[in-house]
């Protein structure tokens, strides 16, 4: 896998999150003898002790659970990626931080919006419903997600690691648009950075949960990584070119000037479509 990449043209990679400690290792021995970086780190890396790797998601325990086990393991797990960013000479560990316990109703909303004109008004209705629901249920989640991010920025900051709070697909999932901002108030001068995926807030933007552009304009300030894929009618994680919803040219001063850049394709991406969103990004930071 780490031959293919770097036959693509890439210097520096970010590792997953369902790699085995017996991977990391692999991976830590071949970029000695390969020249390539590891830039960044998904959570949960290398897999929780004790679970298989299939299970092994960025969500398989949430940070803000209101089962103390499973927020204490959160966090536990967590601090491990955390070791592993530092083991491997990375700058970041991406984060997810949970969720409010509620039904999600994202897919059910992008059926509404793939029917036109037939699912608007029901769309509308939904969103209505569905934010009001997570505003009354958010309160715990969210203030034990904060708890956990407390507890994480100090582990982090001592080993010189940032924490990458990425923006979400599901609207359930914390940070939502305006918990983001509620996050950088709080945590002025830490460890935690933004970490924008550009298919997710083009996503949650075409739902009607943000405008058009928001999450740059608000939070820019505050970019410390950037996951980059494409979006077609609700697919996303398609490679960055000019065919697709996202107008990567009109983020190119973001793009230049953001530390961590990763392109985020998956299945049925090619190669050959990977490597040309390399040199489409690359004309873009230089132009």
């Amino acid at each position: 896998m780490l031959l293919e990449i770097l036959s693509l043209g890439f210097t520096e990679v970010e590792l997953g999150f369902n790699l085995t400690r017996k991977m990391v290792d692999g991976v830590k021995k071949a970029s000695g003898k390969r020249g390539f970086r590891v830039s960044s780190v998904h959570n949960y890396c290398p897999v929780p002790e004790g679970m298989e790797r299939g299970k092994a998601l960025p969500d398989c325990y949430s940070m803000s659970s209101t089962d103390r086990q499973e927020r204490a393991a959160a966090v536990k797990f967590a601090k491990r990626s955390i070791d592993t960013a530092a083991e491997l000479n990375a700058e970041a560990v991406v984060l997810h931080c949970g969720r409010v316990e509620i039904k999600d109703r994202t897919r059910e909303m992008i059926s509404l919006r793939l029917k036109g004109e037939e699912g608007n008004a029901l769309l509308a209705q939904t969103r209505k419903e569905f934010i009001r629901e997570r505003r009354n249920a958010a309160g715990v989640f969210f203030s034990n997600a904060l708890r956990s991010l407390e507890e994480l920025d100090a582990y982090a900051s001592r080993r010189g690691i940032k924490l990458g709070i990425e923006n979400r697909f599901y609207y359930r999932e914390i940070p939502s648009f305006e918990e983001t901002g509620e996050i950088f108030r709080r945590f002025t001068g830490s460890s935690l950075c933004f970490w924008y995926d550009t298919g997710h807030g083009r996503i949650i933007e075409n739902l009607g949960f943000a405008a058009a552009g928001a999450f740059m304009a608000r939070y820019s300030f505050f970019l410390g990584g950037l996951h980059l894929h494409n979006v077609k009618d609700f697919q996303d994680h398609l490679p960055p070119s000019a065919d697709g919803e996202i107008d990567f040219r009109s983020m190119a001063a973001e793009i230049r000037g953001c530390p961590l850049r990763v392109i985020e394709a998956h299945a049925p991406a090619s190669g050959e479509s990977v490597s040309g969103s390399l040199s489409f990004l690359e004309r873009i930071i230089h132009a």
